[in-house]
């Protein structure tokens, strides 16, 4: 049985989203005390709040969660009797903590001057970054924990790999470089998010080529470009960048649900009589 904290550990530096269990209250006779730990990952379970038909469903509601995605704590109260399976007699309040959920998957093509400024503030954000450019030099030495480098010959043949659902952001060297990634992405126009760097006036040439090739005003419609907040005045690449992580933020804040927790609160969860004692 791994401890849970070294699990929270080795799953957070491989990147994989799990959920931490924790008994926040216990009533009666329970298998564990207040306070023990379960860490659940989509294929693993690691500790253990007590066993028995208790734990399997906290591992079922837990893997639920990372199914759907759910970002929001969750509390839930168990009474460990006959339903359960269980024959203590008492009951418990389960907390469930979504912990390295990868909200965003981020592709950025181009590793120029505000490439280079941007990617370090994504890397800091809840998000999956790979940094895509076929000019190895242009790389910094240290490239940030979560971002993976990818140099390539062909950058154009990475879109094929990308997730569904990514967040794609088109700043090349290269103008009929972007032109053709801009395509691709559109093609595939599955993305979340696909901002394209440049001017009004090179969105008006790169929309005309692009209607060219059979694509409509629907699917253009989705390209951002200009890019980035258009609060955040400045033309120096790290006021750029800044306003290309905002819109980022402010995209998929909108398509995650970002909330408070909503999670009923804990003395709703527990008996009445105990309720009525917590007044007095």
């Amino acid at each position: 049985m791994n401890n849970w904290l070294s699990a929270l550990a080795d799953l957070r530096n491989q990147g994989e989203p799990c959920v931490l269990v924790t008994i926040i209250e216990e009533l009666g006779s329970t298998p564990r005390n207040a306070g023990s730990k379960m860490v659940v990952s989509a294929a693993s379970s690691f500790d253990s709040i007590g066993g028995g038909h208790l734990e399997y469903k906290a591992m079922q509601i837990a893997r639920d969660m990372l199914v759907s995605g759910q970002q929001t704590t969750h509390l839930e109260r168990f009474s460990l009797g006959a339903s359960l399976g269980q024959c203590c007699g008492g009951a418990t309040v389960l907390l469930f903590e979504p912990m390295g959920q990868a909200q965003a998957q981020i592709a950025v093509f181009g590793a120029g001057h505000v490439g280079r400024a941007l990617v370090p503030l994504l890397a800091s954000l809840p998000c999956r970054v790979r940094w895509i450019d076929s000019r190895e030099q242009e790389f910094p030495a240290q490239i940030p924990s979560g971002v993976r480098k990818i140099v390539s010959d062909e950058p154009l043949e990475e879109i094929d790999d990308l997730p569904g659902g990514s967040y794609c952001i088109v700043m090349t060297h290269n103008h009929q470089l972007d032109l053709e990634l801009s395509a691709a992405l559109l093609k595939r126009n599955d993305f979340a998010y696909f901002g394209l760097i440049g001017s009004k006036s090179k969105r008006v040439k790169f929309e005309h080529r692009l209607r060219e090739r059979g694509f409509d005003a629907s699917v253009l419609q989705r390209m951002r470009c200009p890019l980035g907040l258009a609060e955040v005045k400045g033309k120096l690449p790290m006021e750029i960048a800044i306003s290309i992580a905002g819109e980022i933020i402010a995209t998929y804040n909108a398509n995650f649900g970002q909330h408070s927790a909503s999670a009923e609160p804990i003395a709703k969860l527990l008996p009445a009589s105990r309720r009525s004692l917590a007044r007095h």
